[in-house]
């Protein structure tokens, strides 16, 4: 498929109609060596996608370009364990890539976030047949793409997308939304129930017949990620790419939804630091200091320099405790004790709370201190604003500090399943 034509059909408002999916890699993506060459990487990618993320959001554009370096640099196969070839970063480091690439452009950080979501999935719950085929399809550059939710349940747990069982393979039916991925995906993994109402993976080519993604993601933020529509109408999945997703949370305590989690909570600290590095400008560049100041420049009025000292300190303080929810997630795979299991969903509890709060906080005082001409469209600084409050409504934080007090409190032990 011609990439210019691809590029435009993957861009501009919402279609009625399905958009066919991006071609395969040309080449085998490259592979990160450790930790500190993954760094390296997503600071040099986040470069690159800064520029342009302003007009992208602008225009609604789907960053297909963009994702192709992304998935192409190494960095979609960082969790691919060292036996399968992969380079098997740390939680800690994987989750401060995030954060780097969220800084520059969040939605094309929320793409990966199911990719490297199910590639711990696969780690966890797959034979190793079936890890050794779907690994090396990472490897290679391959993106998954979601189709986990549907909006016409009555819970988020609930699923009527089903299977039915036909040998050799399966076939799938049901319709998804909040598909954040699946448009610019070559993979697209199906949750759909058996019979037994177990949940598992179900990954389909993306351009296998029966199946339709509808580009109509209309939220105000967000708006790269295309989140829209799936329609799944007798999609044919091999047995060998059905994972049983079920197993992490219905046998021993796993951190499959703890890694899903953590994720989530790094995009949050990037937009935190993308609002705070934007306030800092736009303070120091253009804002008026107030009459009552005293003072020529803005950033020498004693209340904006109060504000962004606090922010400051909350964002440091997110981020350290998003490397505490890493580092206790990397101690958990290695000893696999229910405690420490557990003790890693706290740390990424009280993360989602932190950086949630530091996401909206900076994102929301960048127009109190930058005043009214921050908000010219010609800035377009509310994107930061919109994508915080849009992105932190995946997973309420109420109940985040619910469990971190239940658990201080009672001994309870926070939940099991893929938002926990």
């Amino acid at each position: 498929m011609n990439i210019a034509v691809s590029t435009q059909a993957l861009s501009g408002t919402a279609s009625s109609r399905g958009v066919p999916g991006p071609a395969r890699p040309s080449e085998a993506a490259h592979v990160i060596r450790d930790d500190a060459e993954a760094i390296r990487v997503a600071h040099a990618l986040a470069a690159s996608i800064r520029e342009g993320a302003s007009e992208r959001d602008l225009a609604h554009a789907r960053p297909l370009a963009e994702l192709d370096r992304f998935s192409q640099s190494g960095l979609w196969s960082i969790n691919v364990p060292r036996e399968h070839g992969g380079p098997e970063v740390s939680y800690r480091t994987l989750a401060q890539v995030i954060a780097i690439v969220a800084a520059a452009d969040p939605s094309i950080a929320q793409i990966a976030q199911n990719h490297l979501g199910i590639v711990a999935a696969i780690r966890t719950v797959s034979d190793p047949e079936q890890q050794a085929l779907l690994f090396a399809e990472v490897l290679r550059g391959t993106r998954f793409g979601n189709a986990f939710s549907e909006k016409g349940t009555a819970r988020a747990a609930d699923f009527a997308t089903d299977f039915t069982d036909h040998g050799d393979h399966v076939i799938v039916q049901g319709q998804k939304f909040y598909a954040t991925g699946a448009l610019l995906a070559h993979l697209v993994q199906i949750v759909a129930v058996d019979d037994a109402g177990l949940a598992w993976y179900a990954i389909a080519d993306r351009n296998a017949p029966g199946l339709t993604v509808i580009d109509d993601w209309s939220a105000f933020g967000q708006r790269g990620t295309a989140s829209g529509t799936v329609l799944i109408e007798a999609v044919r999945v091999e047995k060998s790419h059905l994972v049983p997703a079920w197993k992490a949370y219905q046998e021993l305590p796993r951190l499959d939804g703890a890694i899903f989690q953590i994720i989530q909570a790094a995009i949050d600290a990037g937009i935190g630091r993308a609002a705070l590095d934007d306030t800092i400008a736009f303070v120091r560049e253009k804002a008026r200091p107030w009459i009552d100041a005293g003072q020529d420049r803005a950033s020498d009025d004693p209340y904006t320099i109060q504000a962004v000292g606090d922010l400051t300190i909350r964002l440091h303080a997110a981020e350290a405790i998003l490397d505490r929810a890493g580092l206790a997630i990397d101690a958990a795979l290695v000893d696999h004790d229910v405690g420490l299991v557990n003790a890693a969903k706290i740390a990424v509890a009280e993360s989602k709370v932190l950086t949630t709060e530091i996401a909206l906080a900076a994102s929301n005082k960048l127009f109190e201190l930058g005043g009214t001409r921050s908000t010219l469209a010609e800035h377009n600084l509310d994107r930061h604003w919109r994508n915080a409050r849009t992105h932190t409504l995946h997973d309420p934080v109420r109940w985040k500090v619910a469990i971190v007090g239940n658990h201080a409190l009672n001994g309870v032990a926070p939940p099991s399943h893929a938002w926990s």
